[in-house]
């Protein structure tokens, strides 16, 4: 079955590679990847001829632009369980690996100086700390002159996948923000301004003295002139640098063969030099396309992104996917594909 399946998927990229598109194939959703996403569509144009289009409007909407079938592909850095996926005739599947990181407009402080704990995030965003001179905040950081200024907390007003991981972070070292807050690409927070995207968040911090935010790291790093990233503690006690090795330490920690549908969430990874608000890129798709040279032409995109992005990615801090990794999604496409031909056959009385 898998043969007969996969023979028509292959040809039709096939035709797509040497052919052209008739339209563009479009995908919308996560500001996190957006920046390697411009530079793999920018690739991908220049090698085959084929246009992609990528909107980062936000992990949620490219989930309900996916529901809705107005895009070829969705990408959020938030995984649907497997139930979900089943129930809405989804696929999904990692492409890059990053890091969140929490940044603030402190003047004097370099990027990499300050220091946090997963408790005092915590504490800052539910409105307990209120000051940058705070003890809890000073004892951290004894190198450091902390002003006597304001906290202005500063988070994602749409719904992110961005704060979905940092959130989901927070519940797992905090307790009281587990029971007030959770976690969710959106939440009820206890205080703060709200920016769109990881680009409103950081416009937001860089005009406020004294405002704390979180960017996806590549995003951070545009902006060094106006805001200073800070380093977390991971689970192991160290104090880690957000960088590619730290992202793939935690990533290294993790059995992805063990999780069906790639359902994993780096955040909190154990390990010495795991960076503690690790995140995931996903990919969402119907596994039964109702434009079938369009699905073939999304998998076509992001396999050559995963075999041949991989120096893009790097060069933007991503962590690109390991072989074996990339080896295991092809497999999953195959099996997905087949599944949802196999159950679309036996649906209309087909053998």
């Amino acid at each position: 079955m898998k043969k007969h399946i996969a023979l028509p998927i292959v040809l039709a990229v096939l035709l797509v590679a040497t052919q052209g598109l008739a339209a563009e194939i479009k995908g919308a959703g996560s500001t996190f990847v957006a920046p390697v996403m411009t530079k793999w569509t920018n690739a991908y144009k220049a090698k085959t001829g084929n246009d992609v289009s990528y909107q980062a409007v936000g992990s949620s909407t490219g989930l309900s632009l996916i529901k809705t079938d107005a895009v070829d592909f969705g990408t959020s850095d938030m995984p649907l369980g497997p139930k979900e996926l089943d129930r809405l005739g989804l696929m999904q599947f990692p492409i890059v690996i990053g890091g969140v990181v929490p940044v603030v407009n402190i003047d004097g402080v370099k990027p990499g100086q300050i220091r946090f704990t997963g408790q005092v995030l915590a504490e800052i965003y539910l409105g307990k700390l209120k000051s940058w001179n705070d003890p809890a905040i000073a004892a951290i950081n004894p190198d450091i002159s902390l002003p006597k200024v304001p906290i202005t907390v500063v988070h994602r007003i749409d719904g992110s996948g961005t704060t979905f991981n940092w959130s989901n972070y927070l519940s797992k070292v905090s307790p009281q923000w587990q029971r007030s807050v959770g976690e969710g690409t959106s939440v009820e927070w206890p205080l703060g301004l709200g920016g769109r995207g990881n680009d409103g968040v950081a416009s937001l911090v860089g005009l406020i003295p004294g405002a704390i935010g979180y960017l996806e790291y590549t995003h951070a790093l545009q902006r060094l002139d106006k805001i200073s990233f800070g380093i977390v503690q991971n689970s192991a006690g160290n104090y880690v640098v957000p960088d590619a090795a730290s992202f793939q330490a935690a990533a290294s920690s993790v059995n992805w063969k063990a999780e069906q549908d790639f359902h994993l969430v780096l955040t909190d990874a154990p390990g010495e030099d795991a960076y503690p608000i690790t995140a995931t890129t996903f990919v969402l798709m119907p596994k039964t396309a109702k434009h079938r040279e369009r699905s073939a032409a999304v998998i076509d995109f992001v396999r050559w992104s995963l075999e041949n992005g991989k120096s893009e990615a790097q060069t933007l801090n991503y962590v690109p996917l390991p072989p074996d990794l990339i080896e295991q999604i092809e497999r999953y496409w195959r099996e997905s594909i087949a599944t949802a031909s196999t159950v679309s056959a036996s649906a209309t009385g087909k053998r």
